[in-house]
């Protein structure tokens, strides 16, 4: 696992560069909605990750964002967001990340999260604890709602679907200290594992937009449900991830409140 473990930084930094190198010069956009769009770095960056994946372990499973999945029924399965905040990223603003995840018999046992911008490599493994550029990772000790800094989304149909979390939104805020939305999923929940912010939640959300930033969690002694308290998987579209302390909490509100 160590050697896989190194591997998936060095891939997730590796990609973060190239990401970063073009942030700011040419990059076609296409759409593949109204308002969900891909970048040609989105590309480039899984073209990357996926060419050094099939080269060094071509016996794996990759599930990726942009691309269909390849090696159904494989033992080991890489779980892959190549660039998670992209619209954030087609109008340079600076929050985003890549996003890696290592499933093994249907299990998350290692995750990485990189991002460029603040140089800040996240890294996971089942068991092992969650760790930060080498500093352990703890959710925040903060027991109140009314204390807390919390984070959310939006999905990409929230022109044409009522379930598009604007009246969670407007309930939690009345409860919380304070909501960012930041655009990027798996660095929101990476931050409740580190303690930037205390909770996390929102609809709609896909394997590679939580799948190493949950595993980052876990580790880091935080808790994770589906948004009405029971079980959450990673085909569970929508979340709540908390540092366990306000969990009940914003369960309340969002119970409460409809979507």
């Amino acid at each position: 696992m160590e050697k896989l473990k190194v591997f998936a930084v060095d891939l997730a930094r590796e990609a973060g560069a190239l990401l970063k190198e073009k942030l700011h010069g040419k990059n076609e956009i296409y759409y593949k909605g109204e308002i969900n769009l891909v970048t040609e770095a989105d590309k480039m960056s899984e073209d990357l990750i996926i060419a050094k994946i099939r080269r060094y372990f071509p016996e794996h499973g990759i599930m990726s964002e942009e691309s269909a999945a390849t090696g159904n029924g494989a033992k080991k399965r890489w779980i892959i967001d190549p660039l998670d905040g992209t619209t954030n990223y087609a109008h340079g603003y600076p929050v985003f990340c890549v996003s890696l995840a290592l499933e093994e018999n249907g299990v998350i046992v290692l995750g990485v999260v990189y991002d460029p911008m603040r140089d800040d490599t996240f890294a996971a493994e089942r068991g092992g604890g969650a760790w930060l550029n080498n500093r352990r990772l703890a959710v925040s000790t903060n027991v109140d709602l009314n204390r807390s800094l919390l984070a959310t989304g939006f999905p990409y149909d929230i022109r044409e679907s009522k379930e598009n979390n604007i009246a969670n939104f407007c309930a939690m805020a009345k409860e919380a200290q304070a909501i960012r939305r930041a655009g990027a999923a798996a660095l929101d929940i990476t931050y409740v594992a580190c303690g930037r912010f205390d909770g996390f939640w929102e609809l709609k959300l896909m394997p590679w937009d939580t799948a190493a930033a949950c595993l980052m969690l876990e580790e880091a002694g935080g808790k994770i449900t589906d948004i009405g308290g029971g079980e959450w998987n990673l085909y569970s579209p929508h979340i709540i991830a908390s540092n366990g302390h306000i969990h009940e909490q914003m369960l309340r509100v969002l119970k409460q409140s409809k979507t």
